[in-house]
């Protein structure tokens, strides 16, 4: 089977991908779910007024890239979660925003609070809207937060924070696939092209592509991918014109993707399950490598696919 949705695995491949593996945080904005409540308010019940204010403070800090006030504004061991993915602890969460910041240095964030739901003494409950732009000009991409602040050292810090990306706008961070690509392959791998349309409104990235030896018959295959209503999560769908078939889920960090499928093998494979990860990892903007590995057969270890440079049509 034809296996070529955007991947970033690191342990395997081999392949050159920044940040931390975030699990299902399409866009790296699942790190940006920072929305700190800066040393405000050590009283038993902070007011209103103290938590947003803390939470523009906290926007105005990551547009500055400030990390040291970014970084006090989570407890030591602190999670992240956007739909299926989790980051876990301080390091690991500032270590993401930190190489995602850098990747996008034109990038701004607001955060809006819609709701503070004082729990204890010690315990706070922050709602509200983070609204991100990649570069002046570009659109806007709103996601829905819900925070738990905890008063630590004196300040209201983020113990846990959970993120819902608008599901049209968690496909904008594979918006640079959209277009015409072509490998010319090598001694082991084919020859093929690549084409990524986003239909319906933008809520649907297709792909379709075309592979083979020179002079063999052609591989044709078709992938769809749309963005999970509920969580925001990028699910894909891929089938080609041996029979195959199979449903991954996309993880992201806004700049590398890594893709888990299942499915079924060609028609004329032994086996009957198929499982391997995908890994696509950006040399500039006009070039891509793409490698399939960890691939099994009925649960049966098969070889890593030949890694497949793209560069793109223009």
């Amino acid at each position: 089977m034809i296996d070529w949705c955007r991947t970033s695995r690191q342990r395997r491949s081999g392949l050159p991908v920044s940040g931390t593996r975030l699990q299902g945080l399409c866009g790296g904005l699942a790190f940006l779910a920072c929305v700190a409540l800066g040393s405000a308010c050590a009283s038993a019940a902070p007011a209103d007024d103290d938590l947003r204010l803390a939470a523009t403070a906290y926007a105005d800090a990551y547009n500055a890239r400030d990390y040291d006030a970014l970084a006090g504004q989570w407890i030591e061991n602190a999670e992240l979660i956007e739909g299926d993915g989790r980051l876990v602890g301080r390091d690991a969460i500032m270590r993401s925003l930190r190489e995602w910041r850098e990747a996008h240095p034109q990038a701004t964030l607001q955060i809006d609070v819609t709701a503070v739901q004082p729990l204890t003494a010690t315990l706070a409950r922050v709602s509200g809207t983070m609204t991100f732009t990649s570069a002046p000009g570009a659109a806007a991409v709103a996601s829905q937060f819900t925070s738990l602040r905890t008063l630590s050292g004196g300040a209201w810090r983020i113990a846990e924070s959970m993120v819902v990306r608008g599901h049209a706008a968690a496909l904008d961070d594979l918006g640079w696939l959209v277009g015409s690509w072509r490998t010319d392959g090598g001694a082991d791998a084919p020859q093929g092209t690549l084409t990524f349309e986003k239909q319906l409104g933008g809520f649907v990235l297709v792909g379709r592509g075309r592979f083979g030896a020179a002079g063999g018959t052609p591989v044709e295959s078709l992938q769809v991918l749309h963005a999970d209503r509920a969580t925001g999560a990028i699910r894909c769908r891929m089938f080609d014109s041996t029979g195959a078939a199979a449903e991954g889920v996309v993880e992201s960090d806004g700049t590398a993707i890594q893709q888990s499928f299942v499915g079924t093998p060609a028609e004329s494979a032994a086996g009957r399950t198929a499982r391997w990860v995908q890994v696509i990892a950006p040399a500039g903007a006009d070039a891509f490598t793409l490698h399939a590995v960890e691939r099994t057969l009925d649960g049966v270890s098969v070889p890593d696919g030949p890694p497949l440079h793209f560069t793109r049509v223009k």
